[in-house]
This record gives structure tokens, C-alpha cells and sequence, in this order.
């Protein structure tokens, strides 16, 4: 494989023809969770960040780390605790010793990596959180009234617990807003577990070899923006997260009665993007509805917050965004 491609179009094709072995590589580590892994695949290629949600121990750290290492990217892992400061997460300016005298210089800070794992993001307070925001939408950090670009590409992968909620902090609306997917990652089925222990309880794993680099996959997002679309699968995008919220003019009596804050405009941006990568990692060159839909929840499912009212009633976000679905057909 060549480092650089001779036209854009071949991003394309060695996407189409490596598709396979990105799952087969993957898959000496990772077992079983197809659709986080899909998902993943899709939020690479498109720029997007991902936020996993899942009990401890289902391998959400060791995905991250494997895709950073199938992709040839530069890797740092953040343990979010309740003591960090955004310092520690960005950088600081620091007062070093010259040849010439005293000067202030930035120390980068972990945050300055192809990929960082944000590992327990809600267990950190909301001013440290904050400092993900920046870097998340602009691709820099500021300090000291001076900007550092961040490496490119430029993802932010995070995990939350949702089992222990003690001495945690939740995401604010506006930073959740900042990941494209919100991917839940469940328990697998026996058979996928059996196979877990007898590989990790064997000698040692086989080591991930790159497929793509940060160049090429900088080539393929760009593909990827290009990619067609009709106008009648953007409105239905837009209708769709647009009926998510409550007191609208297209809002359906379900979305009043149980939500208390819809998806905002990220939401459609997000389920276009998605959908053309998924239709070119497809092996089509154009957007179809169902791309929308099937991207509906790892899209919609933090972005839309229930109420009181739902909450007593056992309304869950999934079937709240099975609902729109069914009334956006």
C-alpha cells in the first residue's frame, strides 16, 4: 500500500477492496460487537467523535486502541477523575530556563494525539469537561491567549459507565452535541464470550497490523463530503431529528408528551455524514434512506433528553426514536 493515493477515487477503491481485512485485523483482539465496530469504522471516516457507553470490562479501551493501531495514529489514553484539571488535559504554560534568560513555554498535554481516549468522561467536574470542547469542534487548544493546532485526523473517543452514577458528573447538552455517535456497548452473547476467555487466557494476541494512515484517511473524509445526495434523503434527515422536539410545529403528540429537549441541527449534519460513509463502506456512490434510518439511534440517543413523565412510564430514548422512525417513513 502507498503512503499517498494518485487520486481520491482510489481512497475509494482501497476502502471497497480492504473493508475485509479492516474486520479481519480487528478481529484478532475483538470479538463480536459487529455494529460498535461498523459504527466506529463509519465515525473514522467521516471525522466524527464517538461516546461508548457500557459496564466495565466489555473491552472499550482495547477497541479504541486497536483502531489507532489499524489506522497507524498516534494514541493517548485519559483516565477522567474527579481531581483533574484542564491542564492536565490540554497543556500548560510553564516558566523554563534559557540560554538567553527565563521564558514561558507550552508543555502539550495528552490531548495532543490522532486519537485520545476520554476514559470515564463523567467522572470528572463540568470546567474540566468543558476543556474537550474546543478541541472537539476547532481542532486546537488556546493558552495563554495562543492557539495549538492538534494533529490531523483528530478524534475523541469517550466512555461512561452508566452503572455507577455515584460521584459522577453528566455531560452537559452542548458537549454531548459534540459526538457524532453515542454507541452502547452490551454484554455479548456466550458463544462470543466463550471465545473471549479462551483467547485472553491463551498465549499472547497476535499483533494488528496498519492498514491505513493519517493521510489516507484525511483523503478519505474527503471523499466522503463529496459523495451525492438527494435532496428529498436531506429533508427526510432534517424532518427527522427536527420532529424530536417537543412544542414544534411537526413535533408528534409522543415527542410533548415525553421529551423535554429534542436533537438539534449536529443531529442532521451528523446522520448525512454518516450515511454517505455508510453508503460508500456499501460499495454504493450514493445516499439511500435506510442509511438514515439505520444511523438514527447511535445518532439520536443522546441528543434527545425524556422527562419526568417518561421516565415513570418506562419510555426509553431507543423507543422513543423507534417511534419517530415509524412516524417519518
Amino acid at each position: 500500500m502507498t503512503d499517498t493515493y494518485e487520486s481520491e477515487r482510489e481512497a475509494v477503491e482501497e476502502l471497497r477492496e480492504a473493508r475485509a481485512k479492516l474486520k479481519t485485523e480487528l478481529n484478532k483482539v475483538i470479538i463480536g460487537q459487529e455494529s460498535v465496530v461498523d459504527h466506529l469504522l463509519l465515525a473514522v471516516f467521516s471525522g466524527g467523535h464517538c461516546l461508548l457507553t457500557g459496564a466495565p470490562g466489555l473491552a472499550k479501551t482495547l477497541l479504541v486502541q486497536s483502531l489507532s493501531q489499524l489506522f497507524n495514529l498516534s494514541f493517548q489514553r485519559i483516565q477522567f477523575t474527579p481531581d483533574l484539571m484542564p491542564a492536565d488535559v490540554t497543556g500548560s504554560e510553564i516558566l523554563e530556563e534559557t540560554d538567553t534568560g527565563r521564558k514561558m513555554s507550552f508543555v502539550k498535554g495528552p490531548i495532543f494525539a490522532n486519537m485520545v481516549l476520554a476514559d470515564e468522561i463523567n467522572r470528572t467536574p463540568p470546567k474540566t469537561q468543558a476543556a474537550l470542547l474546543e478541541a472537539m469542534q476547532e481542532h486546537h487548544v488556546t493558552a495563554a491567549g495562543r492557539t495549538h493546532n492538534l494533529p490531523e485526523p483528530f478524534y475523541v473517543f469517550a466512555t461512561q459507565n452508566p452503572i455507577e452514577m455515584e460521584g459522577t458528573y453528566p455531560l452537559p447538552e452542548a458537549q454531548l452535541d459534540r459526538f457524532m455517535f453515542n454507541l452502547v456497548v452490551d454484554y455479548l452473547p456466550e458463544n462470543d464470550e466463550v471465545a473471549v476467555v479462551a483467547q485472553t487466557t491463551a498465549g499472547d494476541p497476535q499483533p494488528i497490523q496498519p492498514i491505513f494512515n493519517g493521510e489516507q484517511i484525511q483523503a478519505f473524509q474527503r471523499v466522503v463530503r463529496q459523495v451525492p445526495i438527494a435532496e428529498e434523503v436531506v429533508r427526510y434527515a432534517v424532518r427527522l431529528a427536527a420532529s424530536s422536539r417537543p412544542q414544534t410545529e411537526n413535533a408528534p403528540d409522543f415527542i410533548n408528551e415525553w421529551i423535554s429537549w429534542g436533537a438539534g441541527l449536529r443531529a442532521a449534519q451528523n446522520l448525512v455524514l454518516g450515511g454517505k460513509a455508510r453508503a460508500l463502506m456499501d460499495g454504493r456512490t450514493h445516499v439511500v434512506p435506510d442509511d438514515i434510518r439505520t444511523l438514527a439511534k447511535p445518532v439520536l440517543r443522546h441528543r434527545i433528553l425524556i422527562n419526568y413523565r417518561a421516565e415513570a412510564e418506562g419510555i426509553t430514548v431507543e423507543s422513543v426514536v423507534d417511534k419517530l422512525l415509524e412516524a417519518n417513513l
